[in-house]
């Protein structure tokens, strides 16, 4: 057995990640949330496990791994595994909801946004917002499960037709549209709890802005740029990763363009950082990972 397994299930993310472990000599196993587990067995892949499941795997599989891998790192974790990012967080990273319940608690701006799980409440729960507005899947990625409507009747008409987002869950979010300032979110990433860089991320009113991805997909539109934030902005999403205990995982902030409040909307526990991050940062995060994985495996020995 190996010190470190790594739990995954996209195919292609992760390769810089085990790139920058064979750098660095610390050998790792390869875990996939596929096949089955045993509850009686009393063992864990690893003493270290870091789960890496994505919220958009429901977007590539029906049969998406999120709900089973919540027990599975749960009874790791009773087994006396370390495992980082583990149930808890992904609870979070699962559930919008939960994500603007806990930083609101915060004390921090949020869009308005209220929860609903029939569609007979997305109307009534509309005519407390401000249009346009947007109905969000509670579990979403990529952009996917969000829809925006501009008037009232517009979004009646598609509760009629059965022309809401869905979500896996069954929850959904109906928010005030914000108009971004200068169309860019930021999306300020963490490791350990502490502020680790920064990006500006613009894409022209798209839904879908992963750093990730974008640098790689052709055409996506989606610019990127390293960025130093505000300390407040730095100390606010400390205080999140802090309040969901979050070993490495990126939280977004957007600046409202009506009135200047920094919003945020968006607790990433994935975190597969920025594609090509030397030509972005000038830097490779992945580095810095593989640091705090060392001392989680040291520490666990």
């Amino acid at each position: 057995m190996t010190d470190l397994a790594i739990l995954y299930e996209h195919p292609l993310w992760f390769e810089p990640l085990f790139a920058a472990l064979d750098r660095r000599g610390v050998a790792f196993t390869r875990a996939t949330p596929d096949g089955f587990w045993n509850p009686a067995d009393q063992s864990a892949p690893a003493p270290v496990v870091f789960n890496r499941i994505a919220m958009s795997s429901f977007l590539r599989d029906d049969e998406h791994p999120i709900f089973d891998t919540m027990a599975m790192l749960d009874h790791w974790r009773r087994t006396g595994a370390r495992v980082v990012n583990g149930t808890e967080v992904l609870a979070i990273d699962a559930s919008k909801a939960r994500q603007l319940s806990l930083i609101a608690s915060l004390g921090l701006a949020i869009p308005e946004t209220r929860v609903v799980h029939r569609a007979a409440d997305v109307v009534p729960a509309a005519q407390t917002l401000r249009f346009p507005l947007v109905v969000k899947a509670n579990i979403g990625g990529s952009g996917a499960g969000i829809i925006r409507f501009d008037s009232l009747d517009e979004l009646r008409t598609a509760v009629a037709d059965a022309g809401l987002p869905s979500s896996v869950d069954g929850v959904l979010l109906v928010q005030e549209y914000v108009p971004v300032r200068d169309g860019a979110i930021t999306r300020i990433e963490t490791l350990d709890r502490k502020f680790l860089y920064a990006i500006e991320v613009a894409g022209g009113g798209a839904f879908d802005l992963c750093p990730a991805d974008a640098c790689v997909v052709p055409g996506s539109g989606i610019k990127m740029a390293a960025v130093d934030p505000s300390q407040t902005l730095k100390d606010a999403a400390e205080a999140i990763a802090r309040a969901v205990d979050l070993d490495v995982g990126g939280v977004e902030v957007m600046i409202d363009d009506r009135d200047g409040v920094a919003r945020f909307y968006d607790i990433n526990a994935l975190s597969n950082f920025v594609a090509k991050p030397l030509d972005v940062l000038g830097w490779d995060p992945h580095d810095r990972l593989v640091d705090y994985l060392v001392e989680q495996i040291e520490k666990a020995r």
